[in-house]
């Protein structure tokens, strides 16, 4: 008879940082294995302070090659402009090409209506704009981002001879009632793992904690980072145990901290059957 399969999560703690609207799915997986959640969001999003350069460039959407999205954020903020400008879907009224840094991204740009043409192999914005290279020379491109994305794509678009039109579809902020206590209490019983999906929630997360806390965690809590640049943050803010979740999806995100604290517990036995 087959053993049955017991998770490297059952048993442990781990940290969402997103919004909880945004963690459903991941929350009943990570339960489903055992695992304890705790919901600790650690950034929200606004609208852009000025909405004319997003109404502009959506009102002549159309004119456009490409459009790109880097998040389901920024895909649900042009959805909900263009629904708030037009009283409709996005009808005809879109560019001919559509491509999206990775499969959670594409998902939400369909539902909102868009036809996804490209998804990028490897999931960043660079490897995105790599991957288009000759394909937008001359095109213009229509890149809706957060206040806060990292200027590598644009540039990126433009060396291969893009004409980029960036705008600011949200805004990244902090959110407004993040408990402190609530974040010592969580540290204070002990986190197996927390889950990163930005750079912004890195930098809020080393905010918020004290730096002694800060420093308990490096050797003992695993740090899910979703793409290469959260996993920078993380390196940056001096983190030893990073596990690299390669998109935002429910089942990359858990096999990341799966992998991890698998490969942990096969060190550690080996370690006391040796000694």
């Amino acid at each position: 008879m087959a053993e049955s399969f017991v998770s490297p999560l059952a048993g442990k703690t781990v940290v969402i940082t997103r919004t909880e609207a945004q963690s459903g799915k991941l929350s009943e997986e990570l339960s489903a294995r055992g695992a304890t959640v705790v919901s600790l969001p650690l950034i929200s999003f606004a609208p852009p302070n000025d909405f004319g350069p997003l109404d502009a460039a959506l009102t002549k959407l159309a004119s456009f090659d490409w459009i790109i999205f880097t998040s389901a954020n920024a895909v649900q903020a042009v959805g909900n402009r263009i629904q708030k400008l037009t009283g409709g879907s996005i009808g005809a009224a879109k560019p001919a090409h559509i491509a999206v840094v990775g499969p959670a991204t594409a998902e939400e740009a369909e539902k909102v209506g868009f036809s996804v043409e490209l998804v990028a192999s490897v999931h960043s914005g660079v490897a995105l704009a790599e991957e288009l290279g000759e394909q937008v020379r001359n095109q213009k491109v229509f890149l809706p981002r957060s206040d806060r994305a990292n200027p590598d794509l644009p540039a990126a678009l433009r060396r291969n001879g893009a004409n980029v039109t960036e705008v600011v579809a949200y805004r990244t902020v902090p959110p407004s009632d993040t408990d402190r206590k609530k974040v010592d209490d969580s540290l204070k019983a002990g986190v197996n793992g927390i889950l990163f999906f930005s750079p912004s929630a890195v930098r809020n997360f080393v905010e918020l904690v004290e730096p002694k806390q800060l420093e308990a965690l490096h050797g003992r809590t695993v740090m899910v980072a979703v793409g290469p640049i959260t996993a920078e943050a993380l390196r940056a803010a001096g983190m030893q145990r990073i596990a690299w979740a390669a998109d935002t999806t429910t089942k990359a995100v858990v096999e990341a901290l799966e992998g991890h604290l698998s490969r942990t517990k096969k060190r550690t036995t080996a370690g006391v059957q040796q000694g």
